[in-house]
């Protein structure tokens, strides 16, 4: 089974991180919420959300995936724990996925994870690092980075996640449950 770890900071974006996840889930990939601390994590809009554990405790196991939920100031503090960079660095050395929506694809481009590489994010957040091919679509992949641009995404990237981890079929059989309307 395909495992992902989605760590959540206070301030965190919830539609973000609630859609990945439940997507993800809908998919049977495993997904672990980890926050930084032991305590709940209340939400960029006052949503408080319960992790399934603490990142220390997380980080005993290896993951296919590493999701980060966008928001503010929750980007701020993943970009600012050693322990998110460690797990990011890791998970480049060793080919597998890292992705990013809204505000959290900064803390790739911080570590340069996104150098030479097609990205997008939420409007001015990677304004600041040069050697970024900005793109303006919902989801953006290039290589194992995936990135997206903010809650209005969040299931257009959710659903990206899934057919990279388990297939396009998985990825159609679980957007076909959502009852979305005809994107044509």
């Amino acid at each position: 089974m395909a495992s992902v770890l989605v760590p959540l900071a206070q301030g965190c974006e919830e539609l973000e991180a609630v859609t990945v996840v439940d997507l993800l889930r809908r998919a049977g990939i495993g997904v672990v919420t980890a926050g930084l601390d032991n305590r709940p994590v209340r939400a960029s809009r006052g949503t408080v959300l319960v992790p399934d554990t603490t990142l220390d405790d997380a980080l005993k196991q290896q993951y296919d995936m590493v999701v980060l939920p966008g928001g503010l100031p929750g980007a701020e503090h993943l970009d600012a724990d050693p322990r998110i960079r460690g797990v990011l660095k890791q998970m480049t050395e060793t080919d597998r996925y890292t992705a990013a929506i809204c505000a959290a694809p900064r803390v790739l481009a911080g570590m340069g994870l996104l150098e030479g590489r097609q990205a997008t994010g939420f409007p001015g957040v990677l304004d600041d690092f040069d050697g970024i091919e900005y793109r303006t679509d919902a989801v953006v992949q290039d290589g194992k980075v995936i990135t997206s641009r903010g809650p209005g995404t969040a299931m257009d990237f959710a659903l990206a996640l899934i057919e990279q981890l388990v297939g396009k079929e998985k990825r159609d059989e679980v957007e076909a449950g959502l009852q979305r309307p005809n994107q044509g």
